[in-house]
Formats: structure tokens, sequence, C-alpha cells
């Protein structure tokens, strides 16, 4: 079985989250929960129905993820973008999300 962890988008904002293993969402990929069997997945599958349900998140999916040399990484292109920005510039001035925030 290929692991797996659960995505979603707040509801409040739209940002991409991700299930940790203390049943949070988190805006980092790194910090999800990795479903590595069937009971797992279903346990995720669950939890995303119950937030949705909440309205605390929205377009939830359990997506395959890779581990390479300690980082997770989705396998599908839509998924990679969801986590680390934009894979091309996408305007003039535009940092994406790993840029510091300025007060």
């Amino acid at each position: 079985m290929v692991d797996k962890v659960l995505t979603a988008n707040r509801l409040a904002d739209g940002i991409s989250v991700w299930l940790n293993a203390a049943g949070a969402w988190t805006e980092s990929l790194q910090d999800a929960f990795v479903a590595r069997h069937a009971e797992a997945v279903t346990a995720l599958e669950a939890a995303g129905k119950q937030a949705f349900a909440d309205n605390k998140v929205v377009d939830v999916n359990v997506i395959e993820i890779e581990e390479v040399d300690g980082v997770l990484r989705p396998l599908r292109l839509r998924e990679r973008i969801r986590a680390e920005g934009p894979s091309i510039d996408y305007a003039a001035g535009y940092k994406g999300l790993h840029a510091e925030q300025t007060a």
C-alpha cells in the first residue's frame, strides 16, 4: 500500500491544510499524519467527513505521498503545487507560500 495523508482547504481562508496525528489541521504537509495501512486510511476518511460536516474544511481528500530522505512529497503534481506553491513565477513580486511576512 502507498502511504497516504488527509488534505483539505480550511473553510475560513481557503489555505491548504493537512490533518496531523493530534487531529488538528496544519499548514505544513511535513506535520501530517501518515496512514500506512487500510485502517488508518479509514480513520482519516472519517475524520475528514466530520471536519467537513463541522464546516472546518472543504475539498477533503486522502492523497498518496512518498517519503524521500525524511521529506513527505505528494505523488500527484496538483497536490505538490498545493503543498509547495506555484511551480512557476506567478506574477511580478509574488513570493509564494514560503515568503517571509512583512509587517
